[in-house]
């Protein structure tokens, strides 16, 4: 029996907030991303030959592997973001004090929480400033990539 068309509920990918826990001098704005990406995952693999047997290889999982987590956001005051200058002191002064959680929580319509990631250790690992041009007048762009462990999926 078809189920009903109420129950089909399909999740949209614009509805979303980053949090830095334990980030010092955090904003509420330090929240606000245009777009996230890299939350992947995958199991590496390895190969085993057995002995007398040539017909095949044995694929056997091994580690599970994750991607670097990009941010985009509209470049901030730099004086008032926390996030600023956690990046900062890493690029400029070495400084590089991972963060024991950040998480991604995506959203429904009423502002709670369908999917969760909780990404483990995470340290900057690059950031761009996108092109200064003056033949355009666009909002000016920054992009963080961040490394991290590992993450844990979770559904509230």
């Amino acid at each position: 029996m078809p189920e009903p068309v109420d129950s089909f509920y399909q999740i949209v990918g614009f509805h979303f907030k980053v949090t830095f826990q334990g980030l010092p001098g955090a904003q509420d704005f330090d929240l606000r991303f245009q777009a996230v990406s890299g939350l992947d995952t995958q199991l590496e693999t390895e190969s085993l030959k057995e002995g007398g047997e040539n017909r095949f290889t044995h694929t056997l999982p091994g580690r599970v592997s994750y991607g670097s987590l990009q941010l985009k956001r509209g470049l901030l005051t730099p004086n008032q973001s926390g996030l600023t200058k956690w990046l900062r002191d890493a690029f400029q002064h070495l400084k590089i004090k991972p963060l024991a959680t950040v998480t991604v929580d995506l959203l429904d319509e009423n502002h709670k929480v369908l999917v969760q990631w909780n990404l483990a250790h995470v340290w900057p690992k690059s950031w761009k400033i996108a092109e200064l041009n003056a033949e355009r007048s666009e909002v000016l762009i920054e992009t963080l990539e961040l490394n991290y462990n590992r993450f844990e999926y979770k559904i509230p």
